[in-house]
């Protein structure tokens, strides 16, 4: 595509001049010209004569992602944020779009980046629209999708710990297919513990659960029983524990509780298998 401009004046340079302030040109670009007319001088001073004209002109690459970011650009200003920059990376599989502005991006994210999804979502469906090859699409505005990444794989490390710990199941919240995959790419690292999404659509979820054959390190359960088991204790000691003497003092002779089963999800398990990272969620 070429951009030109064309200006007249008393000279070529003249002309020249006029016509790249026409042209308003980026400055890293190359421009060129074409004198479309040369100047006459008029005739005994008086009559005829004409001005010098020249085109100035430079060629634009053609950028496949004007309609998105113009699309991106147009949801932004109706949530407000007039000042954004719009920046694409793309490979032969994904577009990747940067948003940079200096309004607040809390507008644009949304509650759980809900907004920003939804963003994404719809821009994919302008990409991706009359064109043979599909391409994934992933927007990103400051760095709220690095801050997002490294809160989700601080909950499935947090979580997990306590699955393998305690060998009772966890659900996480319902999340998308980006997040669900950045929870079981991270469980895998640690050991002894496995993951696989349950539910559908918009409430599909992680589930945090033990390998098969592993145990609990935590062989007594949860802390939650022996707390129980101290109140019980305590009242009885209050209201009769005087009556069963050292016993009751002596709590060192009292036999240990059974270790409670750990619940499984060994069916549930067993039908998604582990999740492998280049397999998706």
């Amino acid at each position: 595509m070429i951009k030109d401009a064309i200006g007249t004046g008393a000279t070529i340079e003249e002309a020249k001049n006029l016509a790249l302030q026409e042209l308003q040109a980026p400055e890293d670009v190359e421009i060129g010209f074409e004198v479309l007319e040369q100047p006459k001088a008029k005739l005994l001073g008086l009559f005829g004569g004409s001005l010098a004209k020249v085109r100035a002109f430079y060629e634009i690459e053609d950028d496949p992602f004007a309609p998105a970011k113009a699309y991106i650009d147009t949801i932004l200003k109706s949530l407000g944020v007039n000042d954004a920059q719009i920046a694409v990376e793309a490979d032969a599989e994904e577009v990747r779009f940067a948003i940079t502005c200096e309004d607040d991006y809390g507008s644009v994210i949304g509650r759980r980046g809900e907004t920003l999804d939804a963003i994404q979502y719809l821009t994919r469906l302008v990409i991706n629209r009359g064109n043979e090859g599909y391409k994934r699409v992933s927007i990103n505005v400051g760095n709220y999708r690095e801050k997002r990444e490294n809160t989700l794989r601080a909950l499935a490390k947090k979580n997990a710990a306590k699955v393998r710990k305690y060998g009772r199941n966890v659900v996480l919240e319902p999340m998308n297919p980006y997040e669900r995959r950045i929870i079981h790419t991270t469980v895998q690292e640690i050991e002894g513990v496995t993951s696989h999404s349950v539910g559908s659509d918009s409430e599909r979820k992680v589930v945090i659960t033990l390998e098969e054959g592993v145990k609990p390190t935590n062989g007594g359960g949860y802390n939650r029983g022996g707390r129980g088991g101290n109140r019980g204790g305590n009242r009885g000691g209050g209201r009769g524990g005087n009556r069963g003497g050292r016993y009751q003092n002596d709590r060192s002779k009292e036999p240990a509780a059974p270790a409670r089963a750990p619940r499984s999800d060994s069916a549930g398990a067993s039908l998604y298998g582990k999740i492998e990272v280049n397999k998706g969620e």
